[in-house]
C-alpha cells in the first residue's frame, strides 16, 4: 500500500472517530491489544482487548453475520472506561477462520470451546458475558459445557436462548432460509434486508456501509449449520446458572420476540429485564448511553458478589 493511501485511510478513520464522538458524546477508543487463539477443532479466532487487566472484565459476544466491531460504541463509552473490555469475531465471521462445512457451526460444544479459549487467551479471571442474539446462545453453550463458576454474570441482549417459532418472529425464519440461499443475488439482497431488520433506529452513512461489508463477510455455512443445531434449547442452562442475569431487549425487535427474554426472567430468580422503548434488535447501538450505564452498574454489582 502506498504512503499516500495509508495516510488517506488513517485520516478517514480519524474523522470517523471524531464524528462518533461528536454524535454520541463518547470518547475516542483506548489503545487496543489484538490477539488470536485456536479453538478445539483448529479454528483460529481473532479478538481485541482494552483497559486495565486488573479491572472487572466484560467479554462481548456478537450476533449472527456481525463482528467484534458491533461493540465499537461500548469500547468508546466513558461509562465502561474503568473495565477490562474484550471482544472477538465468532467462527465464520470477521477476521476469524471460516470453516466451510455447516457441521462446524451445528454443535453447541464448538461455540462453547471458542468462548473458553478466548477467556484463557485473553487471561480473563471472571468476566461478565454479554451475548447479543446468537451471542446469547453462544454464552449459554459455554455455561452448558463449562459451568458458571468462572463467570461473574450474564447480560443477554435480545438473545436467542431457544430455537422456537413461538419465540422467534416469522421474519427470522424467512431470513434463516433466504440469507443462506445458493442464489448469490437473493442471498445478497436478503443479507441487506436482514441487517435493516436489526434496527428500529437504523444506521446511516459510513456506519451502514461498514455493517453491510461485515455482514457480507460472514460464511454462508454459519446459518446453514446453526439452524441444524443438535442443542436447540438452552433455557434449562440459564435456569440452572447460579449467577445474576441482566436481560436487555428492544421493544421493536423484529427478529426475537420479547417473550424470549421474559421466559428467562421467569425461569431465573436472580434476573432483571430492562426493556428499551426506542430500540429494535440492537439496543446497545440504538440507545448506547443507557446500555453503557446499565451494563456498568451490573458488572460492578456482579464483581462485588
Amino acid at each position: 500500500m502506498s504512503p499516500s493511501r495509508r495516510s488517506f485511510l488513517a485520516g478517514a478513520a480519524g474523522l470517523a472517530a471524531l464524528a462518533a464522538q461528536a454524535r454520541f458524546g463518547f470518547a475516542a477508543p483506548q489503545p487496543q491489544e489484538t490477539f488470536s487463539v485456536r479453538s478445539s477443532d483448529g479454528t483460529t479466532l481473532t479478538g481485541e482487548a482494552q483497559g486495565d487487566p486488573q479491572a472487572p472484565e466484560i467479554l462481548f459476544i456478537h450476533g449472527l453475520r456481525q463482528s467484534r466491531l458491533s461493540w465499537d460504541k461500548q469500547f468508546a463509552d466513558p461509562a465502561l472506561a474503568g473495565f477490562r473490555l474484550v471482544r472477538f469475531d465468532l467462527r465464520g465471521h470477521g477476521d476469524s477462520d471460516k470453516p466451510p462445512s455447516p457441521d462446524a457451526y451445528a454443535y453447541a460444544d464448538r461455540w462453547a470451546d471458542d468462548v473458553d479459549v478466548v477467556i484463557a487467551g485473553a487471561k480473563l479471571r471472571r468476566p461478565v458475558l454479554v451475548g447479543w442474539s446468537l451471542g446469547g446462545y453462544v454464552a449459554g453453550a459455554y455455561l452448558r459445557k463449562y459451568g458458571g463458576a468462572q463467570v461473574a454474570g450474564i447480560n443477554l441482549v435480545d438473545a436467542v436462548t431457544k430455537l422456537s417459532p413461538d419465540l422467534l418472529t416469522p421474519l427470522a425464519g424467512t431470513f434463516a432460509r433466504t440469507t443462506t440461499s445458493p442464489d448469490l443475488a437473493e442471498r445478497t439482497a436478503e443479507t441487506a434486508r436482514f441487517l435493516e431488520a436489526c434496527f428500529h433506529q437504523p444506521p446511516t452513512g459510513v456506519e451502514l456501509q461498514r455493517m453491510l461489508v461485515v455482514n457480507g463477510m460472514a460464511a454462508r455455512a454459519v446459518g446453514e449449520g446453526f439452524v441444524k443445531t443438535t442443542t436447540p434449547d438452552l433455557e434449562p442452562v440459564f435456569q440452572a446458572y447460579a449467577g445474576p442475569i441482566l436481560l436487555t431487549h428492544g421493544v421493536h425487535d423484529r427478529l426475537v420476540r420479547l417473550a424470549m427474554s421474559e421466559r428467562i426472567k421467569t425461569l431465573h430468580p436472580d434476573s432483571r429485564l430492562s426493556v428499551y422503548a426506542e430500540s429494535g434488535h440492537s439496543p446497545f447501538y440504538e440507545e448506547p448511553a443507557r446500555f453503557g450505564r446499565e451494563l456498568a452498574a451490573f458488572v460492578t454489582a456482579s464483581a462485588r458478589a
